[in-house]
């Protein structure tokens, strides 16, 4: 049976761990002076001598007489307060309904006014608040520790130009201080949270810091294309120029919403004040310059399809968004956020909030308040961890989502993967270690609200597998992600067997008995029930798989967040073994999961000789013993996973091992990163913490590792060019016994400069368009330039242009007077005071003919039935297609229509994934064309370059 009380966790034992103002102090602040080994206690231990137990130093035979107090300098693994925690992941709007009053939000009229249609899965389909509490037996039958609730401030309604749509979701925020009148009142959040924490659950807030609804316009045109800095810079009210990156986070320039910016922000009437708190109502905290296509500079500058794009560089608006979230943590007792969009945000913004939300809850004695941001991408190998944790290391964030761990979990249960692949993710863990924060605080997941469901991807990658494979994958899935390291997080109604047929709306299913067309026949995984059906039941097979896991790891603490040690992994699909040891209980657990449709056994290394386990979950003998070479022999069956517990602790260390610093270098997929890597001589249980300084300051932590390979990678982004940096590492083992490594030094590696000409991959570019040079910098910081240059065949080199506009450096050269098959070099020169230059490799291109760069484009709109097209606004419609002229680069169709007043856009592919409206802009405004009476011909032209799509008479 489900359970309905949740029983107490065992105390979690104190951990030594560094004051957070010791670990918050920047390295880069310490001064540039040598020091003598002798005023750092923690310099006098090398590593050929010293161990200590408890706090009583013993020599090592032979070893030469040491200072004690390197023993002070290990710590353990650190381990948050939410290091264990279940999260449930809910849509306020479509979990249940417990107060149908409340539907239409308090508004009459038809849905496009009210935003309630239970019929459309756009639009507010009934699920609110009370609903969520009277249904918490239900969540907390999971084993759920934390509700995650998507925003529930008060939206705009509907946004006629999405759709239309309604604001169902929370992300069209008008007022920050309000629950959605569809969703209950401030009172009713209250009730929930008040309900919530009498049952051991903490309730989080999904939360925006970088944009609200789609209130403000443009004087040239709503929904407008993205217009870079280099282009048009931001003025100060006098006029000046400036980049707000080089002020970002400090005393701001006075600004003039008429003249400030590239486009003029203008508020519709009756609406100048429908943004709380008042200070969201000032046309000039945010950046208007329109609609961003989600890469490069706009990625961080451009309206989301119309959302008004805050500025967050901006001090001010730093301080408005602490205000806003510190009242809903003080006044409500909300224990914690999931904030949206993080990677659209400057580091700037993240370097205040963090800490300043984190200092505001703490002293209103929230002392474990959790943060962790969305951070989404594709991948799961270096690149994508380098990239993830750069929030939790530079921008001084707690956690972020565990996008990785996604796309790495669905690579091994749902595709079949190797299994070696899954090993390399969790070895690649140590990206996320610092002195503060490490991987084992990331929230895990499957799949969610945008990307779409678990069950969704199972049936895409597997369109052969009946039912019962399907729903032992989506098992072996949650088992990955419940063992392995992180806090995990189920998305609601998948544990129902939820599935849809693709991402966000198609992924948005209703709990309650739903009327919506694409829902209600919706086909679950491991169960008859439909969409149609309430789906609160407590026996099907994934909620009873889910609520086992979730008790599994109650009664085994270390399975949640003991030190997680990659152990073996097959080549293909197979067995990947892992194993979970608490430093504290040191009692080893034996993780294996078999991704094969064919039983399979492993011999799976573990600390201990000829040491007994036995098996708390999945099926296979009661009891193993290690052989002599510590392996444990393990048959895991098909699409299975099994779980053994040592039947003892490990065999205490009689001394620390020896540790030994390899040389630190910069990290290949981050230049602002250095890899600093211990080699520890021990087959045991061991945990080494690593130190560094400026010459001349004090050692600091910068963070424990506590599973091989040992190492962290140490954020060096902020300190100059050719700076000393010396590290040293010492290794606590499973005993208490201390030593430390010989100091090793590195010099801060200069940055890197990557440029890109925008080629195919004939390495060729269009003759008649110009040539968009782009440079990227890593590490990127706001004081650098970037100097292009360009040699046409055997030319010299002729300066183009210098970009200080930050993070994104970009030229446009104008290559229309050159000669079909010109070969054409760029290349770059980084220029950043008081560091020497850095030029990027040269990039070669040759002028050629332009060439399509899309398979489909369509004119789609009203108007499409005039054309001969079966309906309206249909992107795939082959009457309305237009074709590729090589000649100008552009394309282009024909149509005859009759007098009326049309609207119309560009759809690309076949689909809405890609289009354009009025200026080009990516998702952008209809635009509009007048045809007279008598009717005529039209010409339509889009720009695949631009993007801008245009119609004139033809002939």
């Amino acid at each position: 049976m489900p359970r309905t009380t949740r029983p107490a966790r065992p105390a979690r034992p104190a951990l030594l761990g560094l004051a957070a103002a010791a670990v918050l102090a920047p390295l880069a602040a310490t001064p540039l002076v040598t020091s003598p080994a002798a005023a750092d206690p923690a310099s006098a231990a090398t590593a050929t001598g010293t161990t200590t137990t408890g706090t009583t130093t013993t020599r090592s035979p032979g070893a030469p007489a040491a200072d004690p107090r390197p023993a002070a300098r290990a710590r353990h693994s650190l381990r948050g307060d939410l290091t264990d925690q279940s999260f449930y992941f809910v849509m306020g709007d479509r979990f249940a309904n417990g107060d149908p009053s409340n539907d239409r939000g308090g508004l009459e009229g038809e849905r496009e006014v009210t935003g309630f249609d239970p019929t459309g899965k756009g639009f507010f389909n009934g699920g609110d608040l009370v609903g969520l509490r009277e249904r918490l037996d239900y969540v907390q039958g999971l084993g759920t520790d934390a509700i995650w609730l998507t925003p529930v401030f008060k939206n705009k309604p509907v946004q006629l130009e999405d759709g239309p749509s309604a604001g169902y979701h929370g992300y069209w925020i008008t007022d920050f201080t309000q629950v959605d009148p569809h969703l209950g009142t401030n009172e009713d959040l209250a009730a929930l949270v008040d309900a919530a924490h009498e049952r051991g659950m903490k309730v989080f807030f999904d939360i925006i810091t970088n944009h609200t609804a789609d209130v403000i316009g443009y004087e040239e045109g709503a929904r407008t294309a993205y217009v870079p800095k280099d282009v048009e810079p931001y003025r100060t009210a006098g006029g000046r120029a400036f980049d707000d990156r080089d002020v970002a986070g400090r005393a701001f320039p006075e600004l003039d919403a008429a003249t400030s910016f590239p486009y003029t922000p203008v508020l519709e009437e009756g609406e100048e004040d429908l943004k709380v708190p008042a200070w969201l109502n000032d046309p000039r905290v945010y950046h208007n310059r329109g609609n961003t296509t989600f890469t490069g500079e706009d990625s961080q500058y451009g309206d989301f399809f119309g959302l008004d794009d805050l500025f967050t560089e901006r001090p001010e608006v730093v301080e408005g968004m602490l205000d806003i979230y510190r009242t809903w943590v003080g006044d409500f007792g909300i224990d914690g956020f999931r904030i949206d969009t993080m990677k659209h945000v400057n580091d700037e913004f993240w370097q205040e909030f963090g800490p300043g939300m984190v200092d505001y809850a703490r002293a209103q004695g929230k002392d474990d308040f959790f943060m962790f941001g969305e951070v989404a991408l594709d991948g799961s190998g270096t690149a994508a961890k380098a990239f993830t944790s750069r929030y939790t290391t530079t921008d001084r964030m707690q956690s972020v989502l565990d996008f990785p761990f996604q796309d790495a979990a669905r690579g091994f249960a749902s595709r079949g993967g190797s299994a070696a692949a899954v090993a390399r993710f969790f070895t690649a863990d140590d990206w996320y270690t610092d002195a503060d924060s490490n991987v084992y605080q990331l929230p895990t997941f499957l799949g969610n609200h945008d990307m779409g469901r678990f069950a969704h991807f199972l049936r895409a990658d597997n369109p052969g597998a009946d039912d019962a494979e399907l729903l032992r994958r989506d098992v072996l899935a949650h088992e990955l992600m419940y063992l392995s390291r992180g806090n995990p997080v189920v998305y609601y109604g998948d544990e129902q067997g939820f599935a849809g047929e693709g991402g966000d709306q198609l992924a948005r299913q209703t709990m309650f008995a739903s009327q919506v067309p694409e829902y209600a026949d919706d086909t679950q995984l491991g169960t008859d029930r439909t969409g149609a059906d309430d789906n609160f039941v407590t026996d099907h097979p994934l909620y009873q798989a889910i609520a086992g896991l979730d008790a599994l790891t109650e009664e085994h603490p270390a399975l949640r967040d003991g030190a997680l040690q990659v152990r073996h992994a097959d080549d293909g699909p197979g067995v990947v073994a892992f194993s979970r040891t608490d430093a504290r209980e040191q009692v080893e657990y034996v993780v294996a999961v078999n991704n094969s449709t064919e039983a399979r056994t492993a011999a799976v290394p573990t600390y201990a000789a000829r040491a007994g386990f036995r098996l708390v979950h999945g099926d296979g003998p009661a009891d193993l013993v290690t052989g002599r070479d510590r392996s444990l022999p393990v048959e895991v069956g098909p699409l299975s996973t099994v779980v053994y517990r040592a039947t003892r602790a490990l065999p205490a260390s009689t001394r620390a091992p020896r540790i030994e610093l390899d040389r630190p270098a910069p990290a290949a997929a981050a230049r602002g990163r250095m890899q600093v890597r211990a080699d520890v001589d021990t087959t045991s249980f061991a945990e080494v913490t690593f130190l560094a300084r400026r010459a001349g300051g004090a050692w600091r932590s910068i963070g424990t590792d506590d599973s091989a390979p040992y190492r962290v990678f140490h954020d060096t982004s902020a300190l100059p060019t050719g700076a000393r940096v010396d590290y040293r590492a010492v290794v606590l083992d499973n005993a208490g016994h201390t030593r430390s490594s010989q100091v090793r030094a590195a010099r801060v590696a200069a940055p890197v400069l990557t440029l890109d000409a925008g080629a195919d991959e004939a390495g060729t570019v269009s003759s008649i368009d110009p040539v968009t040079v782009t440079a990227g910098v890593d590490p990127e910081r706001a004081d650098q330039l970037v100097r292009f240059e360009r040699r046409v065949g055997a030319g010299d080199w002729t300066r183009l242009g210098v970009d200080s506009s930050s993070p994104v450096y970009t030229w446009r050269d104008d290559v229309t007077g050159l000669p079909v098959g010109s070969r054409v070099r760029y290349r770059a020169t980084l220029l950043e005071p008081g560091t020497p230059a850095v030029r990027s490799d040269v990039v070669t291109v040759r002028t050629a003919e332009p060439v399509a760069q899309r398979d489909r484009v369509v004119v789609a709109g009203d108007l499409q039935s005039e054309i001969g097209c079966p309906g309206d606004w249909d992107p795939a419609c082959e009457q309305s297609r237009l074709a590729f002229d090589p000649t100008d680069g552009r394309w282009h169709a024909t149509f005859a229509l009759p007098a009326g007043s049309y609207s119309w856009k560009i759809a690309v592919d076949g689909g809405w994934e890609e289009n354009y409206g009025a200026g080009g802009a990516a998702g952008g405004d209809n635009l509009a064309l007048d045809v007279p009476d008598g009717g005529g011909d039209y010409l339509f032209t889009w720009d695949q370059v631009s993007h801008v799509p245009s119609v004139e008479p033809a002939g």
